[in-house]
């Protein structure tokens, strides 16, 4: 169509960090969309792309122009516009002169507050190339990065990295504006060493196709498409399979712009290693993927994603070789001697590593992990939780952080509390414990698993809460994106360890055992109540998201089950699935209801008129009223007993059958009497069905039809 016509915006720049690619290409889709669309231009989507030099924005369609715009513009009022014989007053006069048009256009118009005088104007629309001119360089300012730098020897605009060129193409045309001195044309770059420097493009279609002739591949998912056919090849002629690693597959395809994969090979005397030490040499160092036997077993060789098209000679692969070779020989080394000394004792060194300045050393911690962990472990051996062993917590507890003090954890952080587990399982430690320091830092994330054996579950949770307690109580809370201690990641890593395990446990309980903990470790700091109510808060966040997020439940039962407690987030779980079962029963939305309106007389009513458990039955003088108190006390009986079962189903079924004498009581009773004894009666009879019953969920919390 000829009001519409595709629109190239292409940012060239320095390499940006991959891990910043995606997030920035979807900013600036979201940015140009929000401005189009609001400047009336939008006609297709804008779809954009990210590559190491570049973040491009397309779209098959955009206006030409906005269309031009009608709009009434409202003067004076008509009393003030005209004199007493109908003639315009100067107020009339200068609104026509300020409009722009002639007076004898104007014309009164009725609104709200009387007869104005108006004017119809039309405001011709602007040109896309008018509009996007300015838009595009907001934009640029506008995308954030969690650190920008100046390049042009003067304060100006900031960017990630340096800006090199600009293509801004509206209908093959140049979009005109500059940012810091690059000015905005028709002319891209191609690979920095495959392809030509001065590529001239007119639009979407033949950029994508130049660029790939120039060996840039714009699209990530053609990237990606690439990498992972070439995996499948090399991995299919070895007979091997690749080790899957999902993030360093969308890593390399955004850290280069013409991928190829090529196979290198490793002495086979580096398989001693423990395979998670050469995984993690390969993956978080080099970025290599490392492939597998159909066994599960490590092979000797690697696959590399290089920015080439190929490798012929093989020099690129001797490079990475030699590289790999030396990392892989610094770890063997690290491994040997490590274990010199016995895991436990590099108990001693960790005084000297710091935990927060505050807080002590990794040694300070390491005593309240055992403590807590002792005591979590004893709690559920309590409960009757098969396969709790205090002994085996406490070990696992004092043996976690020790290889934050080994040379092979100073060289490879990613390896921390793994390594500690394999060298306890090398060192001759049950396998119990070995496999409790190898996953206590487990769940990294909401799909990541929990630790295997109890023995993990209670020093990964014991390591969480003492975190959590400690840094809230010298005020290291997370704000916005600072969260240095990973403190969100381990309050879901609590949530995720109870919910999955299946693990019963008191958080405030917790919380205060961590806390008496730190006061016993670190004297001078006290753990205010409202630091331990600010951390059983952060904690019940984290369980709600999961709640909703992970395991699909409406968050009106979430916030019900865990309004009426939510110590306890296996009983919570049980809750909300009885909530969950008995929600669309002929009963139960009519008496949430009902609590809802029980709810808002009470809080209207004030804390000194009605009182749970204070009812005396002498005053109650209506039928309804005494119908209602002899209902509740009898399910009230039943429900409980059903709950002290963790019946909460029936339960809930229980208490349902209320809503009859519950609506006559609403029909036939009028709470706010006059008189003031009979008042502030029913008000307590309503203040104790609220208590009695909203002990497994409030429901008043529930979203219901209340017609």
């Amino acid at each position: 169509m000829k009001d519409r016509a595709p629109f190239l915006f292409e940012i060239g720049c320095e390499e940006i960090p991959a891990g910043l690619l995606a997030k920035a290409a979807a900013e600036l889709k979201q940015i140009l969309e929000k401005n189009l669309e609001a400047s009336r231009l939008l006609a297709a989507p804008i779809l954009t792309y990210a590559a190491p030099r570049r973040i491009v924005a397309m779209s098959d369609a955009v206006l030409l122009s906005q269309a031009d715009e009608r709009k009434e513009v409202l003067g004076p009022p008509k009393a003030v516009a005209f004199d007493n014989v109908g003639q315009p007053t100067r107020a009339a006069e200068s609104f026509s002169e300020k409009q722009g048009v002639p007076i004898s256009s104007l014309y009164t118009t009725m609104t709200a507050r009387g007869e104005y005088l108006a004017a119809r104007l039309v405001v011709r629309g602007r040109t896309a190339r008018e509009i996007l001119a300015e838009t595009l360089p907001r934009a640029m300012r506008e995308l954030s990065f969690p650190r920008s730098m100046y390049w042009t020897g003067k304060k100006g605009a900031r960017f990630i990295r340096p800006v090199r060129w600009l293509v801004a193409l509206l209908n093959g045309k140049i979009v005109p504006f500059d940012f810091e001195g690059v000015v905005a044309g028709d002319t891209t770059e191609g690979h920095r060493f495959l392809g030509h420097t001065k590529i001239k493009v007119t639009g979407p279609k033949d950029y994508v196709a130049k660029l790939r002739r120039n060996f840039v591949l714009v699209d990530p998912a053609d990237r990606l498409r690439k990498i992972e056919r070439e995996i499948r090849s090399i991995a299919a002629k070895g007979k091997w399979r690749v080790h899957e690693d999902a993030k360093l597959l969308e890593l390399v395809t955004y850290l280069n712009e013409y991928p190829t994969v090529i196979r290198g090979d490793f002495d086979a005397r580096y398989l001693e290693l423990p395979s998670e030490v050469i995984v993690t040499v390969m993956r978080d160092h080099q970025k290599y993927f490392a492939v597998e036997n159909r066994g599960g077993e490590i092979e000797p060789h690697f696959l590399a994603v290089i920015n080439l098209d190929k490798d012929r000679a093989g020099l690129v692969r001797r490079g990475h070789e030699r590289v790999l070779r030396a990392r892989l020989a610094d770890a063997q080394f690290f491994w040997q001697s490590d274990q010199k000394c016995r895991l436990a004792d590099y108990t001693d060194k960790l005084a000297h590593i710091t935990f927060e300045s505050r807080l002590g050393s990794y040694r300070d911690k390491t005593e309240r992990m055992r403590e807590l962990a002792r005591k979590i472990a004893r709690n559920w051996f309590d409960s009757g939780v098969h396969g709790a062993d205090v002994g085996a917590a406490d070990r696992a507890a004092q043996l976690a952080k020790c290889d934050l003090a080994t040379e092979m954890v100073r060289e490879f952080t990613e390896l921390q509390g793994i390594v500690g587990g394999l060298y306890a399982r090398a060192q001759g430690e049950d396998e119990e414990i070995a496999w409790g320091v190898y996953d206590h830092y487990k769940p990294a994330g909401m799909e990541d698993t929990i630790p295997r054996n109890l023995t993990g579950c209670a020093v990964s949770i014991a390591d969480k809460f003492d975190s959590l307690v400690a840094c809230f109580a010298v005020g290291v809370i997370p704000s916005g994106s600072s969260d240095p201690f990973a403190l969100r990641r381990a309050a879901a890593g609590i949530v995720h360890i109870l919910l999955e395990g299946n693990l019963p446990m008191s958080l405030s309980a917790s919380i205060s055992a961590a806390a008496q903990g730190l006061a016993s470790h670190v004297p001078k700091i006290e753990v205010a109540a409202e630091a331990e109510r600010r951390v059983r808060d952060f904690i019940a966040e984290r369980a709600k998201y999961l709640f909703r997020e992970k395991y699909g439940l409406a968050y009106d039962e979430v916030n019900a089950a865990m309004a009426a407690g939510a110590d306890d987030l296996v009983d919570v779980r049980s809750r909300i699935m009885a909530l969950k079962a008995i929600r669309h029963s002929k009963n139960f939305e009519p008496l949430a209801v009902a609590f809802r309106r029980i709810r808002k007389i009470l809080e209207k009513a004030g804390p000194d008129e009605g009182r749970a458990g204070t009812v005396k039955s002498e005053l109650l003088r209506a039928e309804a009223e005494q119908l209602l108190y002899r209902e509740a006390q009898k399910l009230a009986e039943r429900a409980g007993k059903h709950k002290r079962a963790g019946q909460y189903k029936e339960a809930l079924e229980a208490i349902s059958e209320l809503r009859p004498a519950v609506d006559r009581f609403f029909d036939d009773v009028l709470v706010m009497d006059k008189d003031e004894a009979v008042r502030k009666n029913r008000l307590g009879l309503l203040a104790g069905l609220l208590k009695e019953f909203s002990t497994i969920a409030d429901f008043s919390e529930m979203a219901v039809d209340e017609k």
